[in-house]
């Protein structure tokens, strides 16, 4: 990444949108040094120092750059799919300036090394800043505990075993013991392998009449009711990854209303389509957990604007054709996410679903705190990161277009309003439209 920008840039009558400070007015954004010097409607009508860089962004919106905690990258050992370097392009194309990368790779991240190395590669090739995740189980299988604390030492942000869920109760607590004393995130996405075994979409009418095994809202309830259970044992800091049911999303406000200090995320694939856009079989829209029923959907949206949901992923799964263009049920899941996720996200707010300072809260300012690292804000002396939106601009998608290696959107030809201009990172300019 770029060294902070030697310099004042100064963008005049802009929208200021920063939930950290409850801030949505017009006004102006001072950057100095690769600092915000000033944010909002007081810096105004302040004079541009000589020599600053003036923009003037008339009807356009300042939103602090978004921070998304749930992306794929096959690098190291899956390179052709995504790097780090393709998926900083993309990221910085959808105005997330701050990435966590799950330990899916080969090798798995689940030693000291591996941690050095997202970080390094991220300092020598990347445009945005990258946060490494470690994986609670060695090589993801569920058994033999990672090394928390020299993880965490290492660089590690947040612990999760990726795509996997661990089926073992007593690895699990133990995972949540250590993780408390350390301080630490466990982030589990749940899916029981023996209810989900053999099926390939959301169990119900739909996947009967398409003649596929269905996988129950269950086999997300289940695990992650244990793990509630487990959170109130140990007082973890436990963050449900990726929900994507009513019935989820009722589980977690009944942990909270028994006072259960828990988080809970969704992919913005499950904000904004259905089981019924996967139409004649198109493999791009098979991700994991499924796409589920309408209402499922709606309680999901429902969940985000009470705030029983706290953050919105892209869920950013890279797959080449090669395990994508496939028969439905023998395709690989998942999808490209990162680059969309904000134009997809604000589909919600043209329909009065969510505000747009909640939306940009749960895509910047709550990850930050989640995993504890300073962004999500436009406050002064905060980094310059941050994402310049017109809120309005049609566009179609043409995945071709797409920065990552993969292409294997689910809004491949999506028709959206609102599109991000440009993105700074530590007040370098790293994407303009």
């Amino acid at each position: 990444m770029q060294s902070p920008y030697s310099g004042t840039a100064v963008y005049r009558n802009a929208r200021i949108v920063d939930p950290s400070r409850g801030v949505d007015e017009i006004g102006t954004l001072f950057v100095v040094d690769g600092k915000i010097a000033a944010a909002g409607a007081r810096a105004l009508n302040q004079g541009a120092p000589e020599g600053a860089d003036v923009r003037d962004c008339t009807g356009l919106t300042i939103v602090p750059g978004l921070v998304d905690t749930r992306v794929f990258i096959g690098e190291p050992g899956g390179e052709h799919r995504e790097t780090i370097a393709s998926a900083s392009a993309a990221a910085a194309a959808g105005g997330v300036t701050s990435l966590v990368m799950m330990p899916d790779t080969d090798p798995v991240i689940d030693d000291v090394a591996l941690v050095e190395f997202v970080l390094r590669t991220a300092r020598e090739t990347a445009k945005t800043r990258i946060f490494p995740a470690a994986a609670i189980t060695k090589g993801l299988k569920g058994s033999e505990m990672t090394e928390i604390g020299i993880l965490l030492d290492a660089g590690a942000v947040m612990f999760t075993d990726g795509r996997q869920t661990i089926a073992n109760a007593a690895v699990m607590r133990n995972a949540m013991r250590y993780a408390r004393d350390f301080g630490a995130v466990i982030a589990h996405e749940t899916q029981d392998a023996n209810l989900s075994d053999g099926g390939v979409m959301n169990e119900g009418l739909f996947a009967s009449w398409l003649g596929f095994s269905g996988i129950p809202r269950e086999a997300e309830l289940l695990p992650l009711e244990r793990d509630l259970r487990l959170a109130a044992l140990t007082g973890a800091n436990y963050h449900a990854a990726k929900i994507s049911t009513a019935m989820s999303a009722d589980v977690i406000r009944a942990a909270r209303d028994r006072g259960l200090a828990v988080s809970a995320g969704v992919s913005i694939n499950h904000l904004s389509l259905n089981e019924t856009d996967i139409g004649e079989y198109r493999t791009f829209f098979k991700l994991s957990p499924p796409l589920r029923h309408e209402d499922d959907r709606r309680a999901m949206v429902e969940a985000l604007k009470d705030g029983t949901i706290d953050v919105i992923v892209s869920s950013h799964d890279p797959q080449d054709v090669d395990t994508k263009r496939l028969p439905f049920s023998e395709s690989a899941d998942g999808a490209v996410g990162v680059e969309t996720m904000l134009s997809a996200g604000l589909r919600l707010v043209h329909n009065g679903d969510v505000s747009l300072s909640r939306l940009i809260e749960a895509m910047s300012t709550a990850p930050a705190k989640l995993i504890g690292i300073e962004a999500g804000t436009l406050a002064p002396g905060a980094a310059a990161d941050f994402a310049i939106v017109d809120l309005d601009m049609p566009w179609v998608l043409d995945a071709e277009a797409l920065h990552s290696r993969s292409k294997n959107t689910a809004f491949d030809g999506a028709r959206f309003s609102g599109r991000v201009t440009e993105t700074v990172v530590a007040g370098n300019r790293v994407y303009s439209a």
